[in-house]
């Protein structure tokens, strides 16, 4: 059964997914936020896909972000396209065309800059029941500092636990950046770009972000066999997508 677009009653806005070249009035079906009809609006040589929103903020949750990846995946497979952020709303038709209007040169070369590429992500992490303990195991000053401050079941000072906690978090650090450089060896040759996230917790080991061409994904994932087989069995890794090229959309919007 068809999906008909859901009526808006109020004042409706404008959810911008992404934005892409060309002037073909399109439609997506009701594929959207809160089962909205998905359409380009275009200004020249330049379209945002958007679907009809109540002009108020869309909550985050997971429903909501469903339907907008959702959307960036339909949209991949009809060619490139620059990702919007996750709840971005424009008061309506106009305001967006004048968005395209104003930043059409640097859309056009955004669009350029990830032609036929796609964002491939790998994180890896600690697969270990303890990550305190499994530095400790593994690095002979961290033991020696906990042996000192805590040995002979004493309790350590404030100042001790904060110094262990200290070493602690340098050595974390100085081991991630020697993984993540040796994925990077063997990754970079075959991305066009790679970005570090930031690590969300202590067991994440890095989190990229990899600029890739969509004829090249067989060939990247093998270059992520070949980094894995580097690491022993206290390391996973989890390599995902393709993803719309989130983190490597550079659009400082002239509103």
């Amino acid at each position: 059964m068809e999906r008909r677009p859901r009526k808006i009653t109020g004042a409706k806005g404008r959810y911008l997914y992404a934005l892409v070249e060309g002037s073909q009035e399109r439609d997506f079906g009701c594929l959207g936020i809160n089962g909205g009809n998905v359409y380009t609006i275009s200004n020249g040589d330049v379209a945002a896909i958007v679907s009809d929103v109540l002009n108020v903020d869309i909550r985050p949750e997971r429903r909501n972000f469903a339907a907008h990846q959702a959307v960036l995946k339909r949209l991949m497979e009809n060619g490139d396209l620059l990702p919007m952020s996750f709840g971005i709303i424009s008061s309506g038709p106009k305001a967006v065309r004048e968005i395209l209007s104003k930043n059409r040169r640097t859309i056009i070369d955004q669009l350029h800059r990830v032609s036929g590429k796609c964002e491939m992500g790998l994180k890896v992490t600690w697969d270990v029941p303890n990550i305190f303990e499994y530095m400790v195991n593994t690095h002979l000053e961290l033991r020696e500092a906990r042996d000192r401050f805590i040995g002979g079941n004493r309790e350590p000072t404030p100042d001790e636990k904060i110094e262990i906690g200290r070493l602690f978090e340098t050595i974390l650090n100085s081991d991630r950046e020697r993984h993540v450089e040796q994925v990077e060896r063997v990754l970079t040759s075959r991305c066009f770009e790679i970005r570090q996230n930031r690590c969300r917790d202590e067991r994440e080991v890095m989190n990229l972000a990899c600029l890739v061409g969509r004829t090249s994904l067989k060939e990247v994932e093998a270059g992520v066999l070949e980094a894995a087989g580097l690491f022993d069995d206290n390391f996973a890794f989890d390599y995902n997508g393709p993803w719309a090229p989130h983190n490597f959309a550079e659009i400082d919007f002239d509103l």
